[in-house]
């Protein structure tokens, strides 16, 4: 079980039960109590849920973003795609509704800078997760509208070119997407994003900077954020001239988890690319794939950054590894932000022209990648 999964099972353990023994969990999953202690650490930082003495329980904002309670709407939902333009009723305050895949990586952040900006900007916000299942957002983002939301954030799951990816254009109120671009080009809708493209860029130019020459991609290739992350690797490598370009190595971990035959083949590629010398650098998402490959390699007897330098993407716990791996951040707290902005300006200035917004991430570099 990766560490996103176990954080996810204990976020779900948390909120039904309201609190969680660490060692009662640990032997439940059939893990150690201290990686359970550290799953509960990280949770906390991001506040998520509260530590407490051998345990965890709900912080006690939790409530402010909690998902919208199921209930019978007040009035009849909007017709599809006739969308509300108005925004709220006049003396009530607007709400808006945000609907993340994961509550355990990468979307805390964005959650945190959306309710604060919800906060600041005096409108309401309403939580749901859906597990990166797109049948289940559907019925959330229908919940949510029928319960009277003036406008939604969202992150759908769908993918390129998959039946119904567009499927938000028809519940009849504004949507802005986080971290998703629409699948289509002619599609008219607003979203907020980090540009990964970019940040690949950065990863590459700056293990070019420190001699690395032989720069491989290692990744989940069906991630929503992959193709970008491919697009700006290779761009970058291209543009380092043909002695960087021809060393291009791309490995895709696609879906598989680790201990199937097909992850340890991509993992052993890797590591043997490493020894006969055909890679000297690699830029890994997400981070947990880079400890992964980190712990292979020393168990090779392959140093890093001696033989190897290596960059991580998302920056969520590659900081924590037990040599700190240099990470591209996403500023997933101003995602959060500027995307409330983003719908609320919408709401209240319904002719506005309308906006896609990148921001950009930053490289930060610790010892898995320094010359």
């Amino acid at each position: 079980m990766h560490a996103e999964e176990r954080q996810q099972a204990i976020l779900r353990r948390v909120r039904e039960a309201g609190s969680m023994r660490v060692t009662d969990f640990a032997a439940e999953l059939g893990v150690s109590v201290v990686t359970v202690r550290k799953d509960v650490e990280v949770l906390a930082e991001r506040g998520l849920l509260a530590r407490v003495h051998g345990g965890a329980m709900l912080p006690e904002d939790w409530a402010e973003t909690a998902p919208v309670p199921a209930a019978a709407a007040s009035g009849p939902a909007p017709a599809a795609g006739g969308g509300r333009s108005g925004g709220a009723a006049p003396g009530r305050s607007l709400v808006l509704g945000l609907i993340v895949p994961s509550s355990a990586y990468y979307y805390p952040e964005v959650i945190k800078g959306a309710r604060e900006a919800a906060d600041a900007l005096g409108v309401r916000l309403t939580l749901a997760v859906s597990t990166y299942d797109v049948d289940t957002e559907k019925a959330q983002a229908a919940r949510m509208v029928a319960d009277g939301v003036d406008g939604l954030l969202l992150a759908p799951s769908a993918g390129d070119g998959k039946p119904g990816g567009q499927w938000y254009e028809e519940l009849g109120v504004p949507v802005v997407l986080i971290e998703r671009r629409p699948e289509q080009q002619a599609s008219a809708a607003e979203h907020v994003g980090t540009d990964h493209g970019y940040g690949a860029r950065l990863a590459v130019r700056h293990l070019l900077d420190t001699g690395r020459r032989r720069i491989a991609l290692v990744m989940r290739g069906g991630t929503p954020t992959a193709p970008w992350i491919r697009e700006g690797y290779h761009a970058a490598m291209d543009e380092a001239g043909p002695d960087v370009a021809g060393h291009a190595l791309f490995l895709d971990l696609a879906e598989f988890s680790g201990g199937e035959p097909a992850y340890e083949q991509v993992v052993d590629a890797f590591v043997e690319a490493v020894r006969a010398g055909r890679v000297d650098a690699a830029l890994v998402h997400p981070d947990h794939e880079a400890m992964v490959l980190m712990q292979r390699l020393r168990s090779a007897s392959l140093s890093v950054p001696g033989d190897v330098a290596l960059v991580s993407y998302d920056d969520e716990v590659a900081s924590l590894a037990d040599l700190p791996l240099s990470a591209v951040a996403p500023s997933k707290h101003e995602v959060g932000v500027t995307g409330v902005e983003l719908l609320v300006r919408r709401l209240r200035e319904p002719g506005r022209p309308r906006r896609r917004i990148a921001i950009l991430p930053e490289l930060r570099v610790r010892a898995s990648s320094e010359a």
